[in-house]
């Protein structure tokens, strides 16, 4: 059996770096394909309850994004 560490050390720097992002998008698309768990979806409606009934004590995802970047 081929190590595949050993092969990918092998790459060069663009493509390890391609290889990592290719490797984090096929976990990414499988991950969504898993539905959630009891305990995340209590804690997802609890998160949408809470939005709803006080939505100015949250922010958007686009706001917490420019924040973050901001302080990058």
């Amino acid at each position: 059996m081929i190590d595949l560490l050993e092969e990918a050390k092998k790459l060069s720097l663009a493509e390890k770096i391609q290889l990592v992002e290719d490797l984090w998008d096929a976990i990414a698309e499988e991950a969504a394909q898993r539905p959630l768990t009891e305990a995340q979806e209590r804690v997802l409606k609890a998160r949408m309850e809470a939005r709803r009934q006080r939505p100015d004590q949250s922010r958007s995802w686009e706001e917490v994004r420019l924040d973050v970047e901001g302080r990058l």
